[in-house]
């Protein structure tokens, strides 16, 4: 089954092993299996760099290393700014050697272990280096090479938002990827006008209140939150859209996806 990855469907994230595994072996085996499952059932599999700053493996890494099959319809690797230069060309010149086609360029995650890329590094004299400038080097580096997304957070201050998405498309950006969206959320309708493919969050884990950080506001541990009826709800909301999940059980959610998509 083949589709074209900014076209809907699901969208699944996969956690590659952390670099401390005590029990390396079988993460890597959990892995395998994951992202077998996923691309047999013809989704995307959506790999993380780093997520929440903790330092992990790289798809460039696993991927390969596991003898893994690329579709390059089914395979999203996120990439953030916290490498140095040396380490983000590696992963790139990797990615391209994989096949790999479709990157998610974001700001990311930072921690002590990690050192952020620099200004300097790439011949900028901007203060930081965001998304934006990240999608600028993979476009000027590797043109023609990778289609390329970027992250949009319904729950900061649109004005600030949306003129950063503006920076974002000018840039070279070509799918969207939303924070995690309960329900209905009426910015998500503000993208229509770039024109781009959509991909809404779609939150897997019980644990709502693990949101807070991301909207702002303190989510009581205690709210009760169905995952897959917040899926289902999505779906009829976003038609139109491709549906990411993140934090997705693979033992009792993944079996009833296809329902939920039909």
């Amino acid at each position: 089954m083949r589709h074209h990855i900014t076209h809907k469907i699901y969208h699944i994230e996969i956690l590659t092993p952390k670099q401390n595994s005590e029990q390396l072996e079988d993460d890597l085996a959990k892995f395998a299996v994951k992202y077998e499952t996923v691309t047999k059932a013809g989704y995307v599999a959506c790999i993380t760099d780093n997520p929440m700053g903790i330092v992990s493996f790289q798809a460039t890494d696993i991927i390969p290393e596991l003898g893994l099959k690329v579709n390059p319809e089914q395979l999203m690797i996120h990439l953030n700014t916290f490498h140095t230069k040396k380490a983000l060309d590696e992963i790139l010149g990797t990615a391209q050697k994989m096949g790999c086609k479709y990157l998610l360029a974001i700001s990311g995650d930072g921690s002590e272990r990690l050192t952020r890329l620099t200004p300097d590094a790439l011949g900028l004299t901007v203060n930081t280096v965001t998304s934006v400038e990240l999608l600028r080097y993979i476009k000027h580096a590797y043109p023609g090479v990778f289609t390329c997304g970027v992250a949009f957070n319904p729950y900061e201050p649109q004005d600030l938002e949306l003129e950063e998405m503006r920076r974002k498309v000018e840039a070279g950006a070509e799918f969207i990827c939303t924070q995690p969206v309960i329900g209905h959320n009426d910015r998500i309708g503000a993208l229509k006008p770039f024109g781009l493919p959509v991909i809404i969050d779609a939150w897997m884990s019980k644990k709502l209140h693990l949101l807070s950080e991301c909207v702002g506001y303190n989510i009581p541990e205690d709210t009760p939150y169905d995952p897959l009826s917040n899926l289902r709800e999505l779906r009829r909301n976003y038609p139109d859209c491709g549906l990411y999940l993140a934090l997705l059980g693979f033992k009792t959610q993944f079996p009833v996806l296809k329902d939920i998509w039909v």
